[in-house]
């Protein structure tokens, strides 16, 4: 602390947070001493700027300090400029300054907060507990409807369950605070306060009987948007009883409001293109499985968040026969979708030629792979397949062995080491002949599955193998089951794979980074 004339105590490192943060000059120079201190000149720090200096009283701020008896009284210290008989500058400078840094640091550690969260769902929430923080209120939703109509559309309940949000929807739209901000109705470009909505005149019946039937009298409204996307959405809060927040909350939500606007516009725009490489990836797979008598196939694909070259496929060759193939190419992103769909559409033509000869279609993939993209490497397995005599006969590049999945056995096929595609100057394997039993299933995978695990390799394939003979007895009849069984296995915490009837199921950014390709075949 610092002596100053004129008796005012100010902190100095209280003064300089303020100066940093929010630009305090207005209240220097209305409650700064006339005439220069002896010791040192009074402080005139510049404004900062984006801060308006001219923020209201904290709700906090106590009662000003009675001057002591015999003391100057504050007219006298500070001439015109003081507040009133009895007021010590000073103090009310220190507690308004005090209230300044108390909800900047709030806000501060808000924003953090939401700054950290990294995917759209938890934005929208972690903005809705944070707003209803700031301004006192104990539920509330929040809308996310872009304006250019691309999505993606969220509604997030805060203290409301799905059926109390498919209420508010029975309510007509343009009576909702949201509804007049998401479509510009008359009003809706700003915050919408109704403090007391049974005393409000003209309020739709059916919002009054919602409002009553989900407990809740008052609401508070703020758009959701930026000057480069536009509108995004809108949230509101709920109170209990009537209640309206006052006007430092309304600054301070604003502000709130304003930085969740960007960072939500963000992650709109990442979500939009995990969503579009997503079905790229999606669209490059097999629309649908092939049917073929003796052998009933299921697949599951799971695409990781910056979207991975993983593949499968499986098509009817000449002689009754199917080719069943899983691949892997380097790299995420737009480059490794193409090269997959190039490599993939290359592997079908060369199967279709020779794929009674697994190993000659991977030379030939092999080859093609080092010429056209010699800076890129990938890993596949072929299998040509025999239903009628159960029996398969494959090669892989660089690939993990096919589970054998069956009443008798849940083990590996022994397959012969090999490079990877692409990393040698010749590359050439033995292939391998297995027969297997009625009733039994051939799970063919890409390496995402067991690197989502997270464990050292050969912990994810003990756990692969569990996950296999786990397969309870009354799931081993249906190929989509077993396939959802051992997903579950490996990845328990990330949703359960559904799919429609004979394709694969594609969920962008769920919680791993690589790719995730099952392909199961059993046998009758």
């Amino acid at each position: 602390m610092l002596d100053i004339p004129s008796r005012v105590r100010v902190h100095v490192e209280t003064l300089l947070a303020a100066q940093n943060d929010m630009g305090v000059c207005d209240a220097f120079e209305q409650y700064a001493p006339v005439g220069k201190p002896d010791t040192m000149n009074a402080p005139h720090p510049p404004k900062v700027a984006g801060i308006d200096s001219t923020v209201p009283s904290p709700a906090h701020t106590v009662a000003p300090t009675q001057a002591a008896p015999g003391a100057p009284s504050a007219t006298a210290v500070t001439g015109s400029g003081a507040t009133g008989p009895g007021t010590a500058p000073g103090a009310v400078l220190q507690d308004r300054l005090a209230g300044w840094v108390s909800d900047l640091t709030t806000l501060h550690e808000l924003t953090e907060r939401l700054t950290r969260t990294d995917s759209l769902d938890s934005a929208l929430d972690e903005a809705l507990r944070a707003g209803a923080a700031l301004v006192g209120a104990r539920r509330g939703l929040v809308v996310l409807e872009p304006g250019d109509g691309l999505g993606p559309d969220r509604t997030i309940g805060l203290g409301l369950g799905r059926a109390d949000l498919g209420h508010m929807e029975t309510v007509p739209r343009s009576s909702l605070p949201y509804g007049r901000i998401l479509d510009g109705l008359p009003g809706g470009d700003g915050e919408i306060a109704q403090p007391d909505l049974f005393a409000e005149d003209g309020l739709d019946p059916r919002h009054r009987e919602v409002a009553a039937r989900l407990g809740y009298a008052a609401s508070y409204a703020l758009p959701l948007s930026t000057e480069g996307a536009g509108r995004l959405g809108a949230a509101v809060w709920l109170y209990d009883e009537p209640a309206e927040p006052v006007e430092r909350q309304r600054h301070i939500v604003g502000l709130y409001a304003r930085h969740a606007a960007e960072h939500l516009a963000r992650l709109v725009e990442v979500e939009r293109t995990r969503a579009c490489m997503a079905t790229i990836a999606e669209e490059l797979l097999p629309s649908r499985l092939p049917r073929v008598a003796g052998v009933q196939l299921a697949a599951r694909h799971r695409t990781g968040p910056r979207g991975g070259g993983d593949w499968y496929d499986a098509l009817p060759l000449p002689d009754a026969a199917l080719g069943l193939a899983v691949g892997s190419v380097t790299g995420s992103g737009p480059s490794a979708i193409a090269a997959m769909g190039r490599l993939r559409a290359s592997l079908r033509a060369y199967a279709v030629m020779e794929g009674e000869d697994p190993v000659a279609v991977l030379s030939d993939l092999e080859l093609l792979l080092r010429l056209t993209e010699p800076a890129r490497s990938a890993t596949a397995l072929f299998a040509y397949v025999e239903p009628a005599l159960r029996k398969l006969t494959l090669a892989g590049a660089g690939h993990s062995p096919p589970l054998v999945i069956g009443a008798r056995r849940t083990e590996y096929v022994e397959t012969s080491l090999s490079a990877p595609l692409g990393m040698l100057a010749c590359w050439e394997a033995p292939s391998v002949e297995f027969t297997a039993e009625p009733g039994e299933t051939v799970l063919l995978y890409t390496d995402g599955l067991l690197q989502r695990t997270g464990e050292p390799i050969d912990r994810a394939f003990a756990r692969l193998h569990t996950a296999a003979a786990g397969v309870p007895r009354s799931l081993r009849t249906d190929a989509g089951a077993i396939a959802d069984h051992v997903l579950r296995g490996m990845l328990p915490d990330e949703r359960d794979l559904g799919a429609r009837p004979g394709r694969a199921k594609s969920s962008p950014g769920d919680g791993g980074t690589e790719d995730v390709v099952l392909l199961a075949a059993r046998f009758e």
